[in-house]
Formats: C-alpha cells, sequence, structure tokens
C-alpha cells in the first residue's frame, strides 16, 4: 500500500528539515511551468526504479514523489513498490497544494495543465460524438458518433474508478509536452488539436450526398455527360465493382494525388459521381475533388444497393 503525506505536512517537514529527495513526475512542460524548488523532473512514464534507487541510494529518508495534485505520484510509488523499493512516499495534494501552503516554487511559462488537457480533449471528443450521433450524414456516422460519445464515457468512468487515466497517458506524450517548447507553442498546439477535432466533425457534418436520382445518374453516364467512380480500395475493387465505374481509391486522393495527373484521370467537363461501399467514403473523395475545381457528387447509395437498382457489375453472371 501506497504511503502518503499530505501537502501541509509536507511543507511543514520542509521547512523544518530543509530539502528532501523531490520527485515531480508531472510531464517537463508542466514541470518548467512552476515546481516545487529542489525538486527532480522524471515524468511518470519514464520512471525506472532500479535506475531511482541507483540514483539516491545515499539518501537519507524517504524518496517523496509529487505531481499536480496526487494521483500521479502515488502511480509512481506503486512503480517503486513493485520494485521492492519501499522507502518511497506520495505527496497527498501535490504541487497544487504545496503552492497554496506556502512552499518555495519556480515559476517559468504558463502552459495548460495535463488534467485540463484530459477534460478539454475528452468534451471535444463528447460534443463531436454527440454531434455524429445526432446530425451524422448516413447510419455509419450516426454509429461512429454513438461509439464515440460511448467510448469516451467509459474511459473517463474507468479512470474515475481506477484512478488510472489512458488519455492521459497519451497526452503526455504529445510534443506540446515536452521540453523546450518555444513561443507558448504549448497552446498553438493545443489550438491545432482543436481545429483538427472540430474541422473533422464539420467537415462530415456539412458534407452531402448528391440529391440526383440513380435513374437520373444512370442517364447522365449513359449520355457521356458524368463519369463514375468507385473510391473503394483495389481488393475492394477487385472482388467486384461495377463496370461503367472508374477506380480512384479514396487513399489516392488523401495522400495527394497532383491535379496534373488527375486531370488524366478524369475530365473536368463532366460530373464525378463518387460511390463506396455504403456512402461515407465518397463524401470525402466527393469534398477533395471539389476543392480541385470538380463537380464531383456523393453517392448515398452503397455498391450493393447499386447492383439492386440494376447497376451491372462483375459480380453479375
Amino acid at each position: 500500500m501506497v504511503q502518503t503525506i499530505l501537502s501541509q505536512a509536507f511543507v511543514d517537514l520542509f521547512r523544518r528539515s530543509g530539502p528532501v529527495t523531490l520527485i515531480d513526475v508531472r510531464t517537463p512542460a508542466e514541470f518548467e511551468e512552476v515546481h516545487v524548488d529542489g525538486a527532480h523532473n522524471i515524468p511518470l512514464d519514464e520512471i525506472d526504479p532500479v535506475a531511482i534507487r541507483n540514483t539516491y541510494h545515499n539518501t537519507n529518508g524517504p524518496i517523496y514523489f509529487i505531481c499536480r495534485s496526487g494521483g500521479r505520484s502515488k502511480q509512481a510509488c506503486e512503480k517503486m513498490l513493485a520494485f521492492g523499493i519501499e522507502n518511497v512516499i506520495s505527496i497527498d495534494g501535490g504541487t497544487a497544494g504545496c503552492e497554496l501552503d506556502g512552499i518555495p516554487v519556480h515559476r517559468g511559462k504558463r502552459m495548460i495543465s495535463l488534467e485540463r488537457q484530459v477534460r478539454i480533449t475528452a468534451g471535444l471528443l463528447v460534443a463531436v460524438g454527440a454531434a455524429l450521433s445526432a446530425f451524422g450524414p448516413d447510419a455509419t456516422s450516426k454509429l461512429l458518433g454513438a461509439s464515440m460519445a460511448g467510448l469516451v464515457g467509459c474511459g473517463l468512468a474507468f479512470a474515475g474508478m481506477t484512478d488510472t487515466c489512458g488519455m492521459a497517458v497519451v497526452l503526455s506524450k504529445m510534443p506540446w509536452n515536452k521540453r523546450s517548447m518555444k513561443n507558448n507553442s504549448a497552446t498553438c498546439s493545443l489550438a491545432i488539436l482543436f481545429s483538427i477535432v472540430v474541422g473533422s466533425a464539420a467537415h462530415t457534418l456539412l458534407a452531402e450526398h448528391t440529391h440526383d436520382s440513380l435513374a437520373h445518374i444512370k442517364t447522365n453516364i449513359a449520355e457521356q455527360k458524368a463519369r463514375l467512380i468507385d473510391v473503394r480500395e483495389p481488393d475492394e475493387w477487385d472482388e467486384g465493382h461495377l463496370i461503367d465505374a472508374q477506380l480512384l481509391p479514396l487513399s489516392d486522393l488523401e495522400g495527394g494525388i497532383s491535379p496534373k495527373k488527375l486531370s488524366t484521370i478524369l475530365p473536368r467537363s463532366k460530373i464525378i459521381y463518387c460511390h463506396c461501399l455504403s456512402g461515407g467514403r465518397c463524401l470525402r473523395a466527393a469534398s477533395i475533388l471539389q476543392k480541385l475545381g470538380y463537380d464531383a457528387r456523393a453517392m448515398k447509395t452503397g455498391y450493393s444497393s447499386l447492383i439492386a437498382a440494376g447497376f451491372h457489375s462483375t459480380e453479375q453472371p
């Protein structure tokens, strides 16, 4: 069982006894923002019990571990105990509590704490998931949104019950939580993360399938006014495809196919109808082509349904 000491009691001990062996297990960026004077920074994911024991083997008294509030320092102590190193103590209340109780601290640049990053990221994921679940353009998007919100909720509940947060572990490895970040890049990186999450959601929610009827699409293709492209992957295409379709995998479009090469495949003068297995990937493909100046339209009807609607396939006898 992990031995703990309240931040107030630790501050009193610090004042009476002077400096102690103190290891701060927060991320380097958090440590640089504010830390107790004399603390050594070893992030939780870099804790090596044997190395710590060898480094501080001549230390008189226990090794104290500290984080923001006490959760990560407790995990660090558990790692030490698992190696049979017992003279370790977690500071309950962490750096925040010690600072409030008047311990000397060193201050650097401000950044967003890991706990706040977890709340921001979890909140964004739940909001995006709820939006997709309610307003997604197809059943796949709605299911994805509901699953995303549900998984985040379960993850937060698990974190609360076990005092272990997987999202915090992932975020702690992000570049903005490492050392020597310049020009307030922590805030900039989080802004980029926010933009990616919200932008991806907006892209999915705002994309629309074409309102052209299947009969109208057939006519346009038959009269050479339109081209039909299959944006599935080559292995899916090889298993069966529409005879009138042309393969242009979404992965190629997302990989940054050059406009010059694309112009040799697709004519700008014609409508480009995009289809896939169930109507999801073709939305992204049509959006990419639209940005390149094509009259690209995504078909909500998936591959199997198109066959059932009379489109001829290589699978048909």
